[in-house]
């Protein structure tokens, strides 16, 4: 056994012994059309009955997604088309240059699109692409409409802006600047330990939950084993799994 694993449980055990409890939440980004992957997805988390906050794409969502989504699941709003907007090397769909007002009347019609679609199912919470979004832009969001940003990284205050409720992710699955495929247990596990070491220690918020990021187009079997052990191990430990309308209204 990876002796990650054990190095989890004892800092769930340092949680329980101060009588806290940990909280994660988990986001999945890409989401569009219906797929195997993504309907293997859908079926974990129903299926581990975990809260799911999906990151879908407007632009490129079918109606079908929407058909007979597990209660687990809550909807993001993945930027509005994924398209790259920037000129300088990271990318960005919402890059420093661009006017403001063009990026929110873009967000606009996409929101309206997954309100239509989603229904319910969707707070008004924002994922950007590539996790990052312009600084002028995000004291506008809560005027159109938004509640939450959701971001990587820890956050440095639990508002973005006033009315808008920042909750990040911390914990990357996919290895993006190597295989493109799972980091592998060792380095995820190291990134949850790390985060919720953080936390406990007050080096982080203590009270942002540690946001597991996934890309289902991505996953690999060790990565689709890896996520079903961490959510049994876990939650057999007394840890919360939150959900998106949780924490984001």
């Amino acid at each position: 056994m990876n002796r990650r694993w054990g190095e989890l449980a004892d800092e769930l055990a340092r949680w329980r012994d101060a009588g806290r409890t940990v909280e994660f939440w988990w986001r999945d980004d890409d989401a569009g059309e219906m797929n195997p992957a993504l309907a293997r997805l859908l079926a974990l988390a129903e299926r581990s009955d975990v809260p799911l906050a999906l990151a879908v794409i407007p632009a490129r969502a079918g109606p079908e997604l929407f058909v007979r989504l597990p209660r687990q699941v809550s909807i993001l709003q993945h930027g509005a088309d994924h398209v790259n907007r920037a000129a300088a090397a990271k990318k960005s769909e919402f890059p420093d240059d661009e006017a403001p007002q063009a990026a929110l009347a873009r967000l606009a019609q996409a929101r309206e699109r997954l309100a239509r679609l989603a229904g319910g199912f969707a707070p008004a919470v924002l994922a950007p692409p590539w996790n990052r979004i312009a600084a002028a832009l995000v004291p506008r969001l809560a005027a159109a409409g938004f509640c939450g940003l959701s971001l990587y990284g820890a956050r440095t205050a639990a508002l973005a802006a006033p009315g808008l409720r920042q909750v990040n992710a911390h914990v990357d699955i996919v290895d993006w600047r190597g295989t493109r495929g799972f980091v592998g247990e060792e380095r995820a596990l190291a990134a949850v330990c790390a985060h919720l070491a953080a936390r406990r220690a007050g080096r982080a918020d203590p009270a942002e939950p540690t946001g597991v990021l996934t890309h289902h187009a991505l996953h690999d079997e060790a990565a689709w084993a890896f996520l079903g052990r961490l959510f049994d191990v876990t939650r057999a430990a007394g840890a919360r799994w939150l959900g998106a309308v949780e924490l984001f209204t």
